[in-house]
């Protein structure tokens, strides 16, 4: 087995794969692929499962397990030979499944199963999987008119390398980006292990001094607690203009994203609907645009007081004990920082040396641990990057449940954020049970000296979410590989497990198990959690309201927003903002330009998903808050009713079937103190 892309016999081969490797895997596996749909389409035999699901599901998911493992190692390991090698094979990987969902043959091939007597002999899950394709075979364009087919598919070509692109034109310029400070001086405030990093960074160039980049572990810490007014201004305004006019030329998304909303409308119009957004929602737990902007004008509604009062409290403290007439965007931050420091008698840089690495992650395998009555161990296997781990979850039998991948450090070539992808996806097979693999990433600051990491609070929450979307993908219990996992899953209900792992952030009987100062070992003090749980909502209104400006933009980008018109999306937003924003930054603030969520992540006309999980997240959580938020009993119930039927029904059934009832938004309202 020469080329690694090709050994699907167990775990991805990542110190063996070399861009060479890329091309010829993805044309054997698609000249694979091509000459089984024939042979299926050609079979007299009436379709049924084994004899055309299953083979059809097979090559499919090697192609997607050899692209996966490419695409994982372009966001995480970013080079020019793999970017170049990437971007070749997205227009062919992208006209290929194109090609796939237009196929008439397959089409109706699984339109004859449904219509057969097979049909009925299916299980729930695989029903929903012939569901699930014939809506996919609609909204891929197999029912558009021959001379239509064509178009439709160069536009998801196209679309599929503006995403690419966009993604690249981010991280290249947050990459570009150094700031290179002399004097000490300028530094005053921002945290020790923060200027030690920058130190080292700047050594590494051969440089004298500080370097500081637009990475959160650099970028942050210096908002945050800079006293340098000025510095904080240059990196500021050097983070809210990327990839705009205001740099390179060849690095401006501005251009791109009037393209892809073009192409957006123009597909889904050639498809019946109205607009993207309408297309978007197909697959998707919300029924309607009108809907989804509803529910955050409902929200918005609530929050907007709370954001005004938490707003004017900061202006206040900045003018009274700060001496600052004017608060600006680049002071927010840091003028945050101070007032909770004075309200609350603590900081994040505090509470950090209480959230040492090898005593956070024990502490959060043993909430799942608990609640769900598994073990789980450190393991081996061929990993990217030397600082990355490897884990096992085991149940009570010692059966192998699942494995994961954990990549918790910023690097200089590894896309920003927080992410979670599946690497392998639970099924039965005919040699038995194949174990489900994620892959968690993180963008936290890597040890310095002989400590261990420390992470901010926010950065654990951070953490139990990835690992939410994780467990949503292990602790499934489908053996049909289309509903399996996170397969098939609403993406408005995605978000519910990870949003749901957050909340035992906040619950003592959890933290006394994981927050130990590195240096003494000292129990987090119960009287800093206590301030910690008080200053939980500090800001909460502005917080939300912030979340809900970025959800109405892409609704009404999607919805909407006529991009062929003389509007241009940033003053979309700019109106959207003068609605429910209460902080109006600068006007060079070019956000869209670095949205790469709604442009190339996934989620467009989507983003109100966070919010419309949460609802779902916070109404679930109260079960465990009633009965004991470690409570064995629920958290089997969750795991059997939520994580365990993966996509195999609508996340509102699944709901139901855990909660009793249909969701409500009080949870939602009281977990963020807007009660």
């Amino acid at each position: 087995m020469n080329n690694p892309l090709l050994d699907f016999s167990g775990l991805p081969r990542f110190p063996d794969i070399e861009p060479a490797h890329v091309t010829p895997a993805v044309e054997q596996l698609i000249v694979d692929n091509r000459a089984l749909v024939e042979r299926l389409v050609a079979d007299v035999a009436p379709p049924a499962w084994d004899n055309f699901v299953r083979p059809l599901e097979d090559a499919n998911e090697r192609l997607s397990r050899a692209w996966g493992q490419v695409s994982h190692l372009n966001a995480v390991m970013n080079s020019p030979e793999l970017r170049e090698v990437y971007n070749a094979n997205l227009p062919t990987l992208t006209a290929f499944y194109a090609d796939l969902s237009q196929h008439q043959g397959l089409f109706d091939k699984f339109k004859a199963l449904k219509a057969s007597p097979a049909f009925d002999t299916l299980t729930p899950a695989q029903k929903k999987i012939v569901a699930n394709e014939l809506r996919d075979f609609v909204l891929g364009g197999a029912d558009l008119a021959e001379d239509k087919k064509g178009r439709f598919k160069a536009i998801q070509e196209e679309l599929s390398t503006l995403s690419a692109k966009f993604e690249e034109n981010l991280l290249d310029t947050t990459n570009a980006f150094a700031l290179f400070v002399e004097s000490e001086d300028e530094l005053t405030g921002i945290p020790a292990d923060a200027l030690q990093v920058a130190r080292e960074a700047a050594q590494a160039d051969g440089k004298a001094g500080w370097k500081f980049t637009l990475h959160m572990p650099s970028y942050m810490p210096l908002m945050q607690y800079g006293e340098n007014r000025k510095l904080r201004e240059q990196m500021y305004y050097a983070y809210v203009t990327r990839a705009s006019e205001f740099g390179k030329p060849e690095l401006d998304n501005t251009a791109l994203i009037t393209q892809i909303l073009k192409l957006r409308r123009e597909a889904a119009q050639m498809l019946g609907f109205n607009n993207y957004a309408e297309e978007s929602l197909a697959t998707k737990m919300a029924e309607t645009p009108q809907q989804v902007l509803d529910f955050l004008n409902q929200l918005g509604a609530r929050a907007k007081p709370y954001a005004e009062r938490d707003l004017a409290d900061l202006r206040q403290f900045a003018r009274e004990e700060m001496d600052m007439d004017k608060l600006e965007a680049w002071d927010v931050a840091y003028a945050s920082e101070k007032m909770r420091l004075q309200r609350y008698a603590f900081s994040d840089q505090e509470v950090k040396q209480y959230f040492p690495e090898n005593k956070v992650l024990p502490g959060m395998f043993k909430v799942v641990e608990t609640i769900y009555g598994l073990s789980i161990h450190s393991s081996s296997a061929p990993v990217w990057h030397q600082d990355v781990k490897f884990f096992d979850i085991r149940d009570q039998q010692n059966q192998l449940v699942g494995q994961f991948y954990l990549d918790l450090y910023a690097r200089q070539n590894k896309r920003g954020g927080a992410w979670m992808d599946d690497a392998i996806t639970r099924r039965r097979k005919e040699s038995g049970i194949q174990v489900p693999v994620t892959y968690l990433n993180c963008n936290f600051a890597a040890p310095v000296g002989d400590k261990p990491a420390l992470f901010t609070h926010d950065e654990v929450i951070t953490l139990f979410h990835e690992f939410g979307h994780g467990l949503h993908h292990m602790l499934t219990r489908v053996e049909d590989l289309g509903v399996s996992g996170i397969n098939g899953v609403e993406w408005d209900a995605v978000e519910l497990p990870s949003q749901f792992m957050e909340n035992f952030c906040w619950e003592w009987d959890v933290l006394k198990h994981l927050a130990r100062h590195v240096d003494s070992g000292e129990l987090l003090p119960r009287a800093l959690f206590d301030k910690m749980l008080a200053a939980k909502n500090f800001q909460g209104g502005l917080q939300t309201v912030r979340q809900l400006e970025f959800a109405l933009f892409d609704m009404h980008l999607h919805a909407d927003f006529d991009p062929a018109g003389t509007v241009t999306p940033l003053q979309l937003l700019e109106r959207i903002r003068a609605q429910i924003a209460v902080l109006i930054p600068p006007a060079y603030n070019r956000f869209p330009n670095n949205f790469s969520h709604i442009f190339a992540g996934g989620y467009g006309a989507g983003y109100y998903s966070y919010k419309w999980a949460e609802v779902l997240s916070a109404d679930a959580y109260s079960l465990f808050e009633e009965n004991g938020v470690l409570s064995e009993e629920v958290g089997h119930r969750f795991w059997s009713e939520i994580l365990g039927v993966g996509g195999s029904r609508s996340a509102l059934e699944s709901f139901v079937a855990f909660r009793g009832r249909e969701p409500s938004i009080d949870a939602l309202l009281r977990h963020n103190g807007m009660v």
